[in-house]
């Protein structure tokens, strides 16, 4: 029988999935040229944007406690500095396969995760503020992580080309 906390976790990782599709599928229809774009105007690049979202969701393994990151390199660039810092950035070739092996190390990772372990600390989070605010668990970050994906999937999909009638 699943239980309440299982069917929250189940919740959750389809949720994740369904951005995470969503997100893939738009940047796999979208060119490199494309992908240097503004979103809109004095706004970041689709470039940026996915070296945003690799770095991010790099480093959930590591806040998560169930692995290290894989591209340490990105966070520097996509993450502590804007776009405007003109810091040198990584290839889209590069970013895109970055993409893939970070994606594929989360969902494995995310499949040997039982459902209590959802709900346990994560490696932001201190003992002392944990024991007062237990919500403050793993299953909070995914929530959180997955809301993020939506928001910049709104961004990026303004580099679809619109369809002219």
């Amino acid at each position: 029988m699943t239980t309440h906390q299982e069917m929250m976790i189940d919740q959750g990782l389809q949720a994740w999935q369904t951005q995470f599709k969503r997100f893939d599928d738009l940047i796999n229809s979208l060119s490199d040229e494309q992908l240097m774009n503004q979103v809109a105007p004095n706004r970041n690049t689709g470039w940026y944007l996915l070296g945003h979202m690799v770095a991010i969701h790099d480093k959930l393994s590591a806040m998560l406690g169930i692995g290290e990151v894989l591209h340490p390199e990105l966070y520097e660039v996509y993450v502590q500095n804007p776009e405007s810092a003109n810091l040198p950035k990584t290839s889209i070739a590069k970013l895109r396969q970055c993409w893939k092996e970070v994606h594929e190390n989360l969902h494995k990772r995310f499949s040997e995760m039982e459902a209590g372990d959802w709900f346990k600390k994560h490696t932001a989070i201190s003992d002392e503020d944990f024991a007062k605010e237990p919500h403050r668990n793993r299953f909070n970050v995914l929530l959180n992580r997955t809301n993020h994906f939506a928001y910049h999937l709104g961004q990026i999909a303004f580099l679809k080309p619109q369809n002219k009638v």
